[in-house]
């Protein structure tokens, strides 16, 4: 009796982790002025937890900082400057298989704490 609980934690613990693997490619399309979209690529490594990378941006890429994946939430930030202002996206996404459902909420700068919603697609290449 005792090895099969011991079998049973081991396959829970490792559905788990594969549940919660954000590590890979992510692209997203991002409302901008006028109507335009931008594609936002996101390049996740999930080492112990912790999450690192970068997010695209108008003025190319941005380090990922403060990542950690909890369960299946993704969180983490990104600091971008533009003409002097440091302005800082807290992102946090739940994961649902190939999507990451993220909110996006900026600190400082332009957009005034309000939260955004984008959906991160795994790439497939």
């Amino acid at each position: 009796m005792k090895m099969w609980k011991l079998m049973l934690a081991g396959c829970l613990a490792t559905l788990t982790m594969m549940a919660a693997d954000a590590t890979g490619k992510w692209t997203a399309d991002m409302p901008g002025r006028d109507g335009n979209t931008m594609t936002v690529t996101m390049n996740l490594k999930v080492d112990s937890g912790a999450v690192t990378g970068t997010v695209s941006g108008r003025r190319g890429d941005s380090e990922i900082s403060n990542g950690k994946v909890d369960g299946d939430t993704v969180s983490f930030d990104v600091v971008r400057e533009y003409n002097g202002n440091k302005m800082i996206q807290h992102y946090v996404g739940k994961l649902d298989g190939d999507t990451i459902h993220f909110s996006i909420k900026m600190e400082g700068g332009m957009g005034g704490g309000q939260e955004r919603k984008l959906e991160a697609h795994r790439a497939t290449t």
